[in-house]
């Protein structure tokens, strides 16, 4: 299986943007992930056991690269 790294990052609400105090956070990662294919490593990030606690999908960006 290939390994990939994963990154989870938080974005701002457009609230925040507005108002300009908003930033993005680092959840997760860059961790290490053993899986078939990018997907597959961005689902394993956001379900497995690491995964953020009440992580909100609408403001997560999933970044996932092959680890070569």
């Amino acid at each position: 299986m290939p390994l990939f790294e994963v990154a989870i990052i938080q974005k701002p609400t457009k609230k925040e943007l507005e108002e300009g105090t908003g930033k993005e956070v680092l959840l997760f990662g860059p961790e290490a992930v053993l899986a078939r294919d990018n997907q597959s490593a961005a689902i394993t990030a956001v379900t497995g056991p690491k995964a953020p606690v009440g992580l909100d999908m609408q403001r997560a960006e999933v970044l996932v690269r092959p680890f070569a």
